[in-house]
């Protein structure tokens, strides 16, 4: 079986002042030491990425945007190129996060155009799926997850391609700043179907490869069931990504 490494990736989303942000990697950084088995993933806001990237240093943690706009340059008030990510030090960069396609009505069709133009330039999307409450409760789960699914990597489908450094992450609205944890049962019988659409819309190698994160209330105290189900490579943290003794807790429970 092919052995997927691990990843905590934390989301800062619009929280943290400049000197924060600068002071957390730090202690993140710090903390992690020479961890090399759990990559390592941050995402600070966009007027903090660069600071950010000259405090990470030699530490072995990736710097992500939390959004990003799918042309190179032009007249988008307001938006951020993924050029521009390339040159603040981004390696990867959050797409369809369900906060975007919720509270800002972004579609899959749009994040399909975001994941083009990441892949494009080389940086490695981190494309987030889930269901709403309502959606779980009227057992549309895998409809839904399907339909984001073959909407959002529509252009992969058709070049019959995904590349394995893509990086899926599950996280149900419904588990999101709520304190509300999906089950290990109910977040691995998600992971296992997005697996499953992998090897059936790719290959089977592709599917053993592409890691898929679970996002969702993930704390100290419950990663470790999680991370322990079979199709669950790690994780997409908000609040506890905010300090750096529950962050680097998360990223050394893999070890413990």
């Amino acid at each position: 079986m092919f052995e997927r490494t691990p990843m905590i990736a934390g989301n800062w989303k619009m929280n943290l002042s400049l000197d924060e942000a600068v002071a957390l990697v730090e202690a993140i950084g710090s903390g992690i030491g020479n961890v090399s088995d759990v990559e390592v993933l941050v995402a600070p806001p966009f007027t903090h990425l660069a600071a950010v990237r000259g405090a990470i240093d030699a530490s072995k943690i990736f710097l992500a945007a939390q959004n990003m706009h799918w042309e190179m340059s032009g007249a988008y008030t307001g938006e951020i190129s993924g050029r521009m990510l390339q040159h603040s030090g981004c390696t990867h960069v959050i797409l369809g996060h369900s906060e975007r396609r919720t509270l800002f009505n972004e579609t899959s069709e749009v994040v399909n155009l975001k994941v083009r133009a990441a892949s494009f330039l080389g940086l490695i999307p981190v494309v987030c799926v889930g269901e709403t409450l309502d959606e779980r409760e009227s057992e549309r789960t895998f409809e839904v997850i399907k339909e984001q699914l073959d909407l959002s990597l529509d252009n992969f489908r058709a070049d019959q391609m995904m590349p394995t450094s893509t990086i899926l992450a599950y996280e149900p609205v419904w588990a999101i700043g709520t304190g509300k944890t999906a089950t290990p049962e109910q977040a691995e019988e998600v992971h296992h179907f997005i697996r499953l659409w992998i090897e059936q819309t790719f290959n089977s190698g592709t599917a053993a490869q592409v890691r898929i994160l679970y996002g969702g209330s993930v704390k100290p105290d419950n990663v470790k069931t999680l991370m322990a189900e079979p199709d669950i490579d790690g994780a997409l943290v908000g609040g506890a990504s905010l300090k750096s003794d529950s962050f680097v807790q998360l990223i050394r429970s893999q070890k413990a």
